[in-house]
This record gives C-alpha cells, structure tokens and sequence, in this order.
C-alpha cells in the first residue's frame, strides 16, 4: 500500500528503544537493580569504576536477550563482541558505556501487527545488550545538579528498527506490539513511568521517491500518547523548515508534553563520534547451540503462535486473533470464554467491544476485569439460545460489570429481560401490528425492506424490546407471504 503523504512529504520513522531486562542484579556486577532505593546506594565499586575492577557478564542478561531473539524471528550469533563507546557525561562514571557495536548478539527479525485492519510488518535490524548510565538529579537542587548511580550498569537490550514506518500511528503500533512481546516473554516489567521501557523515534521525511531526508532523534518517549504527539509535531516542523527553503541539521530532540512541541538538545552524534573499539576487558560472548535450544524449549507461546492456533481453532480471523492476543491474559480470558459458552465469535465481538470498552474507561487490565470469563461465557450461552436479546444481554452485563449481580440466570430473572420466544404470543403480537400499519403492510409486499423493518421494530417496541426479532421477522415474513 501506497505510504499516505502530508503536504507531498513521506515520513520515514525508525525506532530504538531500551528495554530494561528483569534481571535482579546488573549486567556486570552483582549490584542490585530494584527501582526507588534511595540515591547511590545500589551502585558496586564495578559500577562506579573504581580502579581494578573488572565487569563480569550476567548470565541472566544473556538469556533474555536470547528469549528475544527467538521471539521475533531473528538470528542469534553464536559468537558476539561487546565494545566500549566513549562520551563523557557526569552520571556515566567510566566516561565510556560498555555496549555492542560490530557484532551484536540479536541480529535481524521482525514484529508485525495491525493498523486499521491492516496487516504491518517492521523489520528489525538488530538487537544488543549494553549497560545503562546513571541519572542526573537537577530538580531537588538550587544551583547545582545531583548525580545517582543506582541506575548505573542495569542491563539494557537495546532495540533497533530499520526506518521502516511511515506514520505516527503504526510508530505506536509498533511500539506496542514490541512492548507486548518483551512483558510476554518476561524479560521487561515494560513500566514506563519508571523508565524500564523508553522510546527513542528517529524521524524524518522527503518527497516520494527521494533520499532518505535528515532525521532528528525524539528521546525518551515514554508514553504511547505523547509519542504519537511528538512525531506530529516533529513531523509538521520539519516540513515546515523545508517547505521555507531551511535545511534539517541532525540532531537530539526532547518532547516537552506541557507545550506539545519538540526542541533540541544537542547536534545527533554519529557513530564515529564514539569511537567504537573492543573492550579488552571481556571477551567475546559466545552462545554455544545447545543453550539456545533450551531456551526455546522453556518459551511461553508466542502471541503469533497463539494467534495463529485461534484463527485454525475458532475460526476467528486473523485481526480478532491479533487483538485478543495483547497479553497472556487476554487470550486466557478469551480461550476460557470461547470453549465454556461453544460460541467463540461472539466471545471475540464481546471481549473486543463491550469488555475492552469498560477496561479503557475504567484503565484497568483484564486481570481486573469484574466479570470473570466463565460468567461472560454463560452470559453468551443465554445470547445464543435466544434467552436475551443483544440488547438486553448489555443491560445484563452492565449490572454484572458494576456488582449489581453475579449469577447471569438471576439479573435476567430479577430485570425481567427474558425475551419472549413463545410462538402464540409473538403470532398475537404480529397480528395487531399487522392490523394496524395496513399502509406499510402493502409497502412490504410491494418489495420495500424499509417498510419490514418498520413493522419489525413495531412487533419489538409492543414487546417492550422482550421479543425475539429473528422469530418476529419469520412470522412476518409467514404472514405477509414474502
């Protein structure tokens, strides 16, 4: 599909992103990496640099970045090289942060999900393990800035995309899917708020068919809402500049949410700038075959797999499969729904419509949902067996969802939403409704659907909404001989 432009530019989006691994301890010492402890007192002499002390490699570390690795398709090199990559801020002691550069440890492979119904696919160019930096502290201080060295050396496994994206919504898109797959397979709590999982956007736009444009680097994004805000924003800038004759320098930008705009923060370095070599202090990561295949054999099922097996097991097709697999509990709660009640489409309908709409009001998980599976599924059952309108099962569920009621059977009985299914009483109905619209009545055997509709909703509306439309409309149909 053709990328959709704005004011003739096509926007080129890659991503990079840090997701921090749920190790308990750092990937080169045995320091602690828990969020909250108070300033520098989980940082090891390893961490602070103190002279003679040498990184040792997390064994942990490793693993994950494998799990990753066969999550998403990729290779994974069976011999990797970490590097040192030289910059001098205050909060990284070592003025250098071990990272891998030539040959990392993920090599390839690819996240696909759905945008508007449409099926996206970004390939990844790489994964690979580095140490985080420490934190400046400038808020709590007049005058002069703080530096935390808890954060120092936690493991990190940095994601890089090729600039495969071409809008800010399959950006976030994206971004989600990935953050599903890292919390799936658990290697990543994925909190953003405390920055285990952070964003960086590097965009850009030109005219079709042109090179690649300048890009800028959106740091730090760190919520799915003012990432699609700052690519937006970046977006329209820098078609501004172009559309004025200005050139894009390269550059670092940070997203401010309290004005909705980008601004620099320093000229992009490029990878010579830091002066990538070996570290002679470790050597060379090597992942012998038979580790990986133990770890394949302890994955969880992947959200594709799952998927897959709901689309040959259900019948669904692959969009609901795709959105009911946004988490493990998700798809439990569905699988769970879909076998109790036998009727697995109308299980995907709910879940995706009424379920995941109180779950966004309410901003909650599926975990916390108050209407548990096995009660969705019998409320499903009374659906299918003509018991409750769809209507009035949304009334049902309502008073489940807000505590009003836990027994299905018992909020239809007590809300008197049975709807009525007895012939004789639905052929009465039809009759006087048949008696007294003679007008639409010639309409309908003239061939006019609006007409049947209209005496339909008359049968329902005598009803007070409690017949069965499916056998309100075969009786017309019978009555009126068409």
């Amino acid at each position: 599909m053709t990328a959709k432009l704005i004011h003739g530019y096509e926007v080129v989006i890659g991503f990079e992103t840090h997701a921090q691994l749920s190790t308990e301890s750092k990937i080169f010492s045995r320091a602690p990496t828990r969020f909250g402890a108070e300033p520098n007192t989980q940082a090891s002499p390893v961490d602070l640099a103190l002279p003679g002390t040498l990184p040792v490699m997390n064994r942990g570390a490793v693993e994950r970045a494998i799990r990753f690795g066969l999550a998403i398709g990729a290779h994974v090199a069976p011999r990797s090289i970490f590097a040192r990559k030289n910059y001098f801020y205050p909060d990284l002691p070592k003025g250098y942060q071990i990272s891998q550069y030539e040959i990392p440890v993920v090599q390839g492979g690819v996240v696909e999900f759905f945008v508007d119904g449409e099926k996206k696919t970004v390939n990844l160019e790489r994964a690979h393990l580095e140490e985080d930096a420490g934190k400046s502290l400038h808020e709590d201080f007049v005058g002069q800035s703080g530096i935390d060295l808890n954060r120092a050396g936690t493991p990190l496994l940095e994601i890089v995309t090729k600039p495969d994206m071409r809008s800010s919504d399959e950006a976030v898109a994206y971004a989600k899917e990935l953050h599903k797959i890292v919390t799936w397979i658990g290697i990543c709590d994925g909190n953003m708020q405390e920055g285990s999982f952070r964003c960086d956007a590097n965009v850009s736009v030109r005219k079709p068919g042109q090179p690649f444009g300048t890009r800028r680097e959106i740091k730090n994004l760190n919520s799915f809402k003012f990432m699609k805000e700052a690519i937006d924003f970046e977006v329209r800038w820098q078609i501004e500049q172009l559309e004025d004759g200005l050139a894009i320098q390269q550059a670092t930008v940070l997203f401010d949410p309290d004005t909705g705009e980008t601004r620099a923060m320093r000229t992009k370095e490029d990878a010579a700038d830091y002066r990538y070599f070996p570290d002679p202090d470790l050597p060379p990561l090597v992942i012998a075959s038979e580790w990986i295949e133990r770890v394949k054999g302890e994955m969880p099922e992947l959200p594709r797999v799952m998927a897959a097996r709901f689309v040959a097991d259900y019948g669904l097709p692959e969009y609901d499969a795709t959105t009911l697999t946004q988490s493990k509990a998700m798809g439990a709660y569905f699988e769970e729904a879909a076998k109790a009640s036998g009727q697995a489409k109308l299980a995907s309908n709910w879940i995706m419509g009424e379920v995941s709409r109180r779950l966004n009001a309410e901003e909650i998980g599926i975990a916390q949902a108050p209407v548990p599976a096995a009660t969705l599924a019998k409320l499903l059952q009374r659906i299918a067996d003509g018991t409750v309108s769809n209507n009035a099962a949304r009334q049902v569920f309502d008073a489940l969802w807000s505590g009003e009621g836990s027994d299905v059977d018992a909020v239809i009985e007590a809300r008197g939403l049975k709807q009525v299914n007895d012939t004789g009483a639905l052929e009465k109905i039809v009759d006087e409704v048949i008696a007294a619209n003679p007008a639409n009545v010639e309409q309908v055997r003239a061939g006019k659907d609006k007409a049947f509709n209209a005496l339909v909703g008359q049968a329902m509306k005598a009803s007070k909404g409690k017949a069965n439309p499916q056998q309100v409309g075969e009786l017309l149909r019978k009555k009126l001989g068409v």
